[in-house]
């Protein structure tokens, strides 16, 4: 058991309330967005309800903790309205199972994927926009965010400039990647074969760039001088000697 899952136990045993701040604590690992302001918000919307003390200090039970991560859950994962999100919460205090919630993430065309899940040619001839978020890449690819760490840090990954985002090429090798770590390969053994690759683009680079030069040159016209018109006062063809 991890060590914050024996605090908390410690806590609900011993009846330990939280602060705000310390809420805070708690649940920025999972989700580094959240704020006070984020909290005191739900509380508003009446999704949550800590004990207030004399003084008007809120004090949060682990119970509101559960109910809080439950909340930004739903909303980061599957972008439930905080209507909605009432609704479970209602059935869950009613002792009811809240209705199953469909994991919702963007559509990957099916050519990035490949039929036996491992990268073809098709694939990288694709001419889509596909732009995935960190969190979308990671989800899609069913891979861990240290994983794209190692991937990016041996160039095998690279986000977009400027948005940041990955497109379908990161997607198809963080997969590739997935699949070869059941293996044993790490990311730093697939470096040897990004090298190997460039060396092998480089050359084809070199034997084909001389052709697309002179695609756009125009040939010689030899018979351009056979229809040019006589000079005026000099006859053609051969002079009779």
């Amino acid at each position: 058991m991890s060590e914050s899952g024996e605090s908390s136990i410690a806590r609900r045993q011993a009846g330990v309330r939280l602060n705000i701040g310390q809420v805070l604590d708690a649940l920025r690992p999972d989700f580094p967005g959240v704020t006070i302001p984020k909290i005191r918000f739900l509380e508003d919307k009446g999704l949550i309800k800590p004990e207030r003390t004399p003084s008007g200090y809120r004090k949060f039970a682990d119970a509101d903790v559960d109910r809080l991560r439950y909340v930004l859950r739903m909303q980061r994962d599957h972008y439930l309205p905080l209507k909605v999100i009432g609704q479970h919460l209602d059935a869950i205090d009613r002792g009811l199972e809240p209705p199953p919630v469909d994991p919702v993430v963007p559509t990957v065309p099916q050519v990035a994927l490949g039929t036996d899940g491992l990268p073809s040619a098709a694939s990288f001839r694709r001419r889509d926009q596909l732009r995935l978020s960190r969190n979308e890449l990671l989800k899609i690819a069913e891979i861990t965010g240290e994983l794209l760490d190692q991937l990016e840090q041996y160039g095998l990954i690279t986000p977009l400039r400027g948005t940041g985002h990955y497109d379908t090429d990161a997607l198809v090798i963080a997969q590739t990647a997935r699949e070869l770590a059941d293996f044993g390969f790490e990311p730093r053994h697939l470096r040897a074969f990004k090298t190997a690759a460039d060396r092998e683009v480089g050359l084809v680079e070199q034997v084909v760039a001389p052709h697309k030069r002179g695609r756009g040159l125009r040939r010689p016209d030899h018979g351009r001088a056979a229809r040019r018109p006589a000079a005026p006062g000099r006859p053609r063809g051969r002079r009779r000697s």
